[in-house]
């Protein structure tokens, strides 16, 4: 057992992450970040929650651009083939739950 203080976790580099779990084949990871991410589709679902901070979340659809507003407790689910990318407002540290190896 170890207790894990999400506001104390600082990486190195934007994306840095803490390897929590690996639950069958998932991992459950603490992302630190001050950067975008890049777009891409995962090859799995992915489970995407706002521990610290604000995101905007840009997904397409069809085509169409849309962003989403996440904020502190929100949880942002992306489907097999959504594409999407994360835009930190700042500094923000975000709980990722995702098929092992998915990018």
């Amino acid at each position: 057992m170890r207790k894990i203080t999400a506001g104390s976790f600082v990486g190195k580099k934007a994306w840095d992450a803490l390897d929590i779990e690996h639950i069958e084949d998932a991992s459950i990871r603490l992302h630190w970040t001050d950067s975008p991410y890049r777009w891409h589709v995962n090859d799995g679902a992915e489970v995407f929650v706002v521990l610290d901070g604000k995101v905007d979340m840009h997904v397409r659809n069809n085509g169409h651009e849309e962003i989403l507003e996440l904020v502190v407790g929100d949880i942002f689910h992306a489907a097999c083939g959504d594409e999407h990318v994360a835009h930190p407002q700042g500094v923000v540290r975000v709980l990722v739950i995702e098929k092992s190896g998915s990018v």
